[in-house]
């Protein structure tokens, strides 16, 4: 359990002092309830309202995002602009943190959180969430292709990739690929050292979660429920 003027403050619309003010100004309503004062002590997801209008008090925040090319997934960056400029002040001011990157030219599926512990275990190598991108090469993509993506890719420095999925889409220059790892520029350097540089790129899904078709490029909504417990899960 948290203080209220805690949980208030962490939505990012009102500093500590101010919502001790809003509590002691009787504008603050606990389940409907009056609360006594700033230190009363609730549940985060307890419905709380302030003037009359329902305030989010989870603890954490979950957003998709749908990444736009030319934005860097970072939370602050004194050129470019950054995934968390896309996102409202209130919901920066909860330090939120892309989970992973995208290159800035590719779009697609970004997850942004304040949980650190879930994102860790998104993260890790030994968990094997599995990320799916589309993409459009130069030249063909074939059977040889797929084959050398199952016994995993080895790129121009030396580096070995993992076993992953390559589909070759109706039209040769389109695929899917889908891989555990997180290697830096991994998609753009493997389908580089089979000689299919990338033109397009984009992620579609990460675990469980799949890019909303309805949300365009910079466009972000919070997980839904469902969402968050298969991602749990």
């Amino acid at each position: 359990m948290e203080r209220l003027d805690k949980l208030l403050a962490a939505t990012g619309r009102w500093s500590r002092r101010e919502a001790k003010a809003l509590v002691k100004a009787g504008r603050v309503r606990v389940a409907g309830v009056l609360p006594q004062g700033p230190e009363d002590k609730i549940t985060p997801g307890t419905p709380v309202t302030v003037d009359g209008r329902l305030v989010d008090t989870e603890s954490f925040t979950y957003l998709m995002l749908h990444k736009p090319a030319g934005v860097v997934s970072a939370t602050e960056d004194a050129r470019e602009k950054t995934v968390l400029d896309l996102i409202p002040p209130d919901l920066r001011r909860r330090g939120l943190f892309p989970v992973g990157r995208l290159d800035k030219d590719t779009e697609g599926l970004l997850l942004l959180t304040n949980d650190g512990a879930l994102s860790h275990q998104l993260l890790s190598p030994a968990r094997h969430v599995e990320k799916v991108y589309y993409v459009e090469v130069e030249g063909q993509l074939d059977q040889a292709d797929q084959a050398a993506f199952r016994r995993g890719i080895i790129l121009a420095d030396g580096t070995v990739c993992c076993p992953a999925g390559l589909t070759v889409l109706e039209e040769a220059s389109h695929g899917l690929v889908a891989i555990k790892e997180g290697k830096y520029h991994q998609v753009r350097r493997m389908l580089a050292a089979r000689g299919k540089p990338v033109t397009y790129i984009k992620r579609l899904s990460m675990g469980p979660i799949t890019l909303d078709p309805d949300l365009p490029p910079g466009a972000w909504r919070p997980l839904t429920r469902a969402e968050l417990a298969h991602l749990r899960r």
